[in-house]
């Protein structure tokens, strides 16, 4: 069987679907060839392959099986995503990963927002000091100089507007360029496209700060295909998008006027899954410009074969979820509590489908334990989850690819409805 080989996918409007099981590729393709979306089928952050026990290479191989034993000749990418160190660059390009996600969120300074101007001027030496500005005459570069983004947007920047964005973001900017490095290595002559996220910070990224990123970008020789900022509102994981609409419009709109100026390069949702009431505007707002990424709904559904089909082994995955859910819930931006999951399980439901796989509570706490059901958890009769689990979907292959393609398609027809 010769394998398909992933390609970089540019400037089109592309959707990412993750799997955490090494299953779903048959019901993403599926979903895939009914949209116009350029599919990336490989993609995994490096937490989730250290919480699913899953390497690079056998992530890669499951959509590539999928594929090849789909006859599946078009187009396709493949996400190493959220790396943060060198090593995560250079397991992955081994493996034939083109597209490389950096994360450097962990460098994102939020307290910038609310600094005196006092330490912000304090925090700028302290870049030029630490190499993180080479050039000492960086500023001239923005400051007081007007930037026309677009015939509706002007953004300028003053001293005080300057030292937040750098104080917040330089240090981000210069892993970024870094990791490029790194990248542009492990590939050799091999193409490759680079994301930028910096979405799993604690505050939004405004347009004055993003103009300074992709500036500072460029600058710096980092070509990027898409970035993701923070954006303003709650892109929780599992659920559906949490505040004011015409908010999240304005403040997309001008981050995709910035997008256009500085690259153009394509604006990246992440936690994209499950957001169908802004879908709509995201098709709109951004046209071809965009890139949605998913990962956790794809386990989701999953979940929801085995409770239609061993409702049984779902209790008891349930059941285990809660008594993890404190510990697992700590890396993720979700407003779900402990408090929520105690109350939502002593309750007893004669439908569990709808209560755990389509509520708020319940889809939260199940997206979340996916690392720990899947490496710890164990049924009363000795068996892994994973295990069972990988079983049963093997035995429920076309339900599986049935409740995939249903979901999925949802996603990609209210993106294109916009």
């Amino acid at each position: 069987m010769t394998l398909p080989i992933p390609t970089t996918l540019g400037l089109k409007k592309s959707f990412g679907f993750g799997d955490r099981l090494g299953l779903a590729t048959p019901g993403h393709l599926a979903a895939a060839r009914k949209s116009d979306f350029a599919p990336i089928f490989a993609q995994q952050s490096i937490r989730e392959m250290d919480r699913t026990q899953r390497t690079p290479q056998e992530v890669m191989l499951a959509a590539q099986k999928a594929l090849a034993h789909a006859g599946y000749s078009q187009e396709w990418g493949a996400d190493a995503d959220h790396l943060k160190t060198e090593a995560d660059v250079n397991i992955t390009a081994a493996t034939g990963y083109c597209f490389f996600t950096i994360d450097p969120s962990g460098l994102v300074v939020n307290d910038a927002d609310t600094m005196s101007p006092a330490l912000l001027v304090e925090q700028v030496a302290h870049l030029l000091r630490d190499g993180v500005f080479t050039d000492t005459h960086w500023a001239e570069h923005y400051l007081n100089q007007t930037f026309e983004v677009s015939d509706k947007t002007t953004l300028r920047f003053d001293q005080d507007g300057l030292y937040r964005a750098a104080a917040k973001y330089a240090r981000a900017i210069a892993h970024c360029e870094k990791m490029t490095h790194a990248i542009a290595k492990a590939s050799a002559s091999r193409p490759y496209e680079i994301e930028v996220s910096v979405d799993e910070s604690d505050s939004p990224t405004s347009a004055l700060e993003h103009l300074f990123f992709g500036l500072e970008l460029k600058r710096r020789g980092v070509h990027v295909v898409s970035l993701a900022p923070r954006f303003v509102g709650d892109f929780e994981k599992g659920i559906d998008y949490r505040d004011d609409l015409k908010a999240f419009e304005d403040c997309l709109q001008k981050h995709v006027e910035v997008a256009k100026y500085c690259g153009p390069y394509k604006l990246s949702i992440h936690s994209g899954s499950d957001k169908f009431s802004v879908y709509p505007i995201i098709g709109r707002v951004c046209e071809n410009l965009v890139h949605v990424k998913t990962a956790g709904t794809s386990y989701l559904e999953a979940l929801r074969v085995v409770c239609r089909k061993s409702p049984d082994l779902f209790s008891e995955i349930v059941q285990f979820s809660v008594q993890r859910f404190n510990l697992d819930r700590k890396s993720y931006h979700i407003s779900t509590t402990e408090l929520d999951v105690v109350d939502l399980a002593k309750k007893p439901t004669s439908d569990p489908e709808r209560v755990y796989l389509e509520e708020r509570v319940g889809r939260q706490l199940l997206h979340v334990t996916f690392g720990s059901v899947l490496t710890l958890g164990k049924a009363r009769n000795g068996r892994s989850f994973k295990e069972a689990i990988l079983e049963l979907l093997n035995r429920e292959k076309d339900l599986y690819a049935e409740v995939l393609e249903i979901h999925f398609t949802k996603h990609l027809s209210l993106l294109n409805a916009g």
